[in-house]
């Protein structure tokens, strides 16, 4: 019942982030309930011990921290990082479009969804929208709840290999989205810009711009004769920043935990993580030395600092798929519901090495949470997650994990309640130690 309960808040929080920039205003609610003060990057900080704070990069990343009972310099940083972003599809600039009566939404493809999953759901769309007020540029989260666009498929009967070939969409051509029918007399652009303006309450020609991306209104649910499983859209990689978030908040981490225990969940992951704020940038390593300033420790400090420091990467693992048994290697296959993963790659996809790797089996055992390893096969490229990045812009020792999960990607991932439970356990161990 433990980890329904925690799955069930995980449900709730994906369903109320159907973007990044939502995530990261579900994440402030919860900070800001629990007196976390938040901290601006423009103005000088003054951090008090104890203290517990947060920092917003442009909507869609977020670092928090919680002063330790001791300064860096003897105990270092314990890290958390995850990301915000989830593949999918976004709205482009000049969008709104009709065609034989119909209007189209025009997408760009977000990293890479399986965009067969897109097709025949009841999609709407959902991000952020910058406007003009006053002589100033604002900006402010819109969603639509209801379902407002689709991808409809085309029947078997003009498709009729479909079954042997698999769904496939022309990238360019066969993606815009339909989303009504307009009057003779209502031009496409216009129209939805004034549905956005209505839905996001800004005046008539007050919108500048937008980041929207499309997400599907159904909700998130257990599934499996016992519910042992659960579905819905953006575990990867939600989940992992919800699983740091409730380690972190634990009451007995915050009062106890002897480091500056941070949790970094960065946008852009699923597109390479090169920008202001993806991990490739500046973002966590702004954070970590302004600390290190408002606690009035140096350059060295600073390095000694890190050098004590530690960096779980927490990203979603390819659980073992029994109607697939070819696409994963024999002697590393990894099962849902039997605890978190240790992912491991040669080439440095993922940050994991032997050391990081015995520190976090030691933290599963202390708090007595199953563990499971995982390399990818030899003939399939490899993913990867901010860990390598992270791990190589502070020059701070790395360990890459996650939670088993099935059809990563799709726009509807299925993951194990009692996986979640473990990943929150053994991140407290963490924070702890």
């Amino acid at each position: 019942m433990v980890a329904q309960h925690c799955v069930q808040h995980l449900i709730d929080f994906i369903d109320g982030s159907p973007s990044p920039w939502h995530a990261v205003a579900s994440i402030e609610s919860v900070l800001k309930a629990v007196q976390f003060v938040q901290l601006d990057e423009s103005a000088k900080w003054q951090l008090h011990a104890g203290g517990r704070y947060y920092v917003i990069r442009d909507d869609s990343s977020i670092v928090l921290f919680v002063l330790g009972n001791k300064v860096p310099t003897e105990s270092g940083f314990k890290i958390v990082g995850a990301h915000t972003d989830s593949p999918g599809l976004r709205i482009r600039p000049n969008g709104a479009t009709s065609s034989d009566g119909f209007a189209r939404l025009g997408v760009e493809i977000y990293g890479g969804p399986i965009l067969a999953t897109f097709a025949d759901r009841d999609l709407s769309v959902a991000g952020r929208i910058s406007f003009n007020s006053n002589e100033q540029i604002l900006h402010k989260l819109v969603r639509f709840d209801q379902p407002l666009l689709r991808l409809p498929n085309l029947a078997i009967h003009m498709n009729r290999g479909v079954n042997e070939d698999g769904l496939k969409f022309h990238k360019q051509n066969e993606l815009p989205l339909l989303w009504g029918q307009l009057a003779e007399s209502q031009l496409p652009q216009p129209y939805w810009r004034e549905l956005l303006e209505n839905a996001a309450g800004v005046e008539f020609n007050q919108l500048a711009s937008w980041d929207l991306a499309i997400f599907d209104t159904q909700k998130g649910a257990f599934w499996g004769a016992n519910n042992e499983f659960y579905a819905d859209s953006q575990i990867d990689n939600l989940a992992s920043c919800h699983a740091g978030l409730r380690a972190l908040l634990d009451e007995d981490v915050m009062q106890h935990a002897e480091s500056t225990l941070v949790c970094a969940f960065f946008d852009h992951e699923e597109i390479g993580s090169e920008s202001h704020i993806g991990a490739a940038g500046s973002f966590l390593t702004d954070v970590l030395q302004r600390i290190s300033i408002a606690l009035l420790l140096d350059r060295e400090d600073t390095a000694r600092a890190l050098a004590r420091s530690f960096l779980i990467s927490t990203d979603m693992a390819h659980a073992y798929h029994p109607n697939f048994p070819s696409a994963y290697d024999a002697d590393h296959r990894v099962f849902i519901n039997k605890g978190p993963v240790i992912k491991s790659n040669a080439n440095r996809r993922y940050s994991s090495e032997s050391v990081s790797s015995a520190h976090f089996m030691r933290w599963c055992e202390e708090a007595e949470v199953p563990y499971q390893r995982y390399t990818h096969r030899s003939d399939l490229p490899c993913g990867s997650t901010i860990g390598p990045i992270a791990s190589a812009n502070l020059g701070v020792r790395s360990v890459d994990v996650g939670c088993p999960m099935w059809a990563m990607h799709s726009i509807r991932e299925s993951a194990g309640v009692q996986d979640h439970e473990y990943l929150i356990k053994v991140l407290k161990q963490f924070f702890l130690n």
